[in-house]
């Protein structure tokens, strides 16, 4: 009868069946550990995934032209100050690693300039977090609200710190925050290598995932005693869903061979016993 019922559903693509599948799996599950049934009837294996490609991750002097393209998109009837928008929530992503709903959803009154930290609400899992930000970031931040307040007059604490038009209790939608994106990114001259996806908003937040991890790496920290921090830090219920932004890379393997060597140096010094 389950397979039956998983045959019947329209899930052409491996990746849409096989979240069904663990659907299902977590329900028997479930059932069983409420003592509603004696073990699971599913027998039926995940879908093998192909085809699957790499994300674009773009390397700081990249994200560097996109912030500065971006910003000098011209404005339209419907949106004033759109390349001002649109650049500070591209740096958003990539600085911080936000998701674009979480960036286009914050208040001004999200913002700790004290403690310089951001609050965001109910995000993916239902959960709320603090993320810190740099000086930069907190500079860039002030700078886009001047700007804004010369623009539009004065700004309260409940408005969206992203809108357009006259209604400033509306914030961006994240929808038109991906197409400004698709607008922008072909106009770089990024050279995508062979095998990897072309370049998309979300690709800002993983860029951000392994740029971290590359940072610590070349810091000397240990990345598996910071993993649960950076998985905390993205809004992640466990780092089993921050491994998937874990792309590997060429700075990555050197960066992991470098230690390896430094670790295994003195036992070849002594030769093998």
């Amino acid at each position: 009868m389950v397979e039956s019922f998983l045959s019947s559903r329209p899930r052409k693509v491996a990746k849409s069946f096989n979240h069904l599948l663990g659907v299902l799996r977590r329900w028997f599950n479930w059932l069983v550990m409420q003592e509603r049934l004696g073990q699971s009837p599913l027998r039926l294996k995940p879908r093998r995934l192909t085809g699957v490609r790499p994300p674009f991750l773009f390397e700081t002097d990249q994200a560097r032209r996109l912030l500065a393209f971006t910003a000098q998109l011209p404005d339209n009837p419907q949106a004033h100050q759109r390349g001002l928008v649109y650049s500070m929530i591209f740096a958003l992503c990539y600085g911080l690693g936000l998701r674009v709903s979480e960036a286009a959803r914050l208040r001004l009154q999200d913002i700790d300039w004290d403690r310089c930290v951001l609050t965001i609400h109910q995000t993916k899992f239902g959960k709320s977090r603090l993320v810190p930000f740099g000086p930069k970031l907190a500079a860039r931040l002030k700078d886009y609200l001047q700007q804004r307040e010369a623009h539009s007059g004065g700004l309260e604490l409940e408005q969206p710190l992203f809108w357009f038009g006259r209604n400033k209790s509306r914030s961006v939608y994240p929808p038109t925050v991906s197409r400004a994106f698709r607008e922008v990114w072909p106009k770089l001259g990024l050279n995508v290598p062979p095998g990897v996806a072309v370049p998309r908003l979300h690709c800002l937040r993983h860029s951000f995932a392994v740029g971290t991890l590359l940072r610590w790496y070349r810091e000397g920290i240990e990345p598996k005693d910071r993993l649960l921090h950076l998985s905390t830090f993205m809004g992640h219920t466990q780092p089993s869903s921050t491994a998937v932004y874990l792309t590997i890379t060429a700075d990555l393997l050197k960066e992991a061979n470098h230690r390896f060597e430094c670790f295994a140096a003195p036992l070849l010094k002594g030769g093998m016993s």
